[in-house]
């Protein structure tokens, strides 16, 4: 009885809320052999938890590079938004990552995209103090001008 008893096999969808927890949790801490692994066990790197966060929103509020390339790398949504309409790049500009905004913002991410709260990326740096981050956006968006892509 007890503990054991307990320790019934998870169904699919539990296990999967497992792994898409576990997944968000590695990017979180800048464990980028648990992301590889988790990715190489089949699991979407897109995948969203019940909040709709991904590990590159994960990644990109913390501002884990090495996580953050290999993602898109591999082709995850660089625009994908939480239930909050929240993108990974609002969340690194909203936390002060440079390099991680460049990074978002290289690979497409939309600077002019608008939360629940009617705020674009650069909205959420100023209302943090994060004045660096506009400098990094426009300096990223001058790179991504001048290359030919269009910046959304």
């Amino acid at each position: 009885m007890g503990e054991e008893e307990h320790s019934v096999e998870q169904n699919p969808q539990e296990m999967m809320l497992d792994n898409i927890e576990a997944l968000l949790e590695a990017a979180r801490y800048d464990d980028i052999d648990d992301v590889k692994s988790i990715a190489s066990a089949g699991l979407s790197l897109d995948s969203k938890d019940s909040q709709g966060r991904t590990a590159l929103h994960m990644a990109a509020a913390n501002g884990h590079l090495d996580i953050i390339v290999y993602l898109l790398r591999n082709g995850v949504d660089v625009n994908a938004s939480n239930v909050e309409n929240n993108t990974p790049l609002h969340w690194a500009c909203l936390n002060g990552h440079i390099e991680a905004v460049k990074h978002l913002i290289l690979a497409g991410a939309n600077i002019s995209a608008l939360n629940s709260h009617e705020r674009t990326p650069m909205d959420e740096a100023v209302s943090r103090g994060k004045m660096d981050i506009i400098d990094a956006v426009n300096e990223a968006a001058a790179q991504v001008e001048l290359s030919g892509t269009r910046v959304s």
